[in-house]
């Protein structure tokens, strides 16, 4: 299965994501949805803060020019929250996962949704 299949497949197309992407360690898109804007140094950005969870728990994250707020952050997970937006982004092996949701998807929802495609791949090497 390709990168973008698994952002179509097991993320987007469960409902309950409405956006997601796949970016590399370095922040560099693998994969992305239609719609979904990810610069390289936002991605870099967000990649870092598994790295150091601190940099980004005062700070936020940026994602397509929005500021969030940091809800949770460590070096699996990070959690962000704008309103009634939010992301959840999971870190595998390989990858980290960025499942966005809006006000229509409950962040649960969309949160255990990306930690376990996150789990089946950490379990395939990924």
């Amino acid at each position: 299965m390709s990168w973008q299949s698994y952002v179509d497949q097991q993320l987007v197309g469960t409902g309950n994501c409405a956006k997601a992407a796949i970016i590399g360690h370095d922040g560099n898109t693998w994969a992305i949805s239609a719609g979904f804007k990810l610069s390289p140094q936002e991605g870099a950005a967000l990649a870092g803060g598994f790295n150091n969870p601190m940099a980004i728990q005062g700070s936020g994250v940026m994602i397509g020019g929005t500021k969030y707020m940091t809800l949770r952050a460590d070096n699996r997970s990070v959690y962000i929250k704008k309103g009634a937006t939010g992301a959840a982004c999971v870190k595998t092996n390989q990858s980290i996962l960025i499942g966005w949701y809006d006000e229509n998807i409950q962040p649960g929802q969309c949160s255990s949704t990306v930690e376990r495609l996150a789990d089946y791949l950490i379990d395939n090497g990924y």
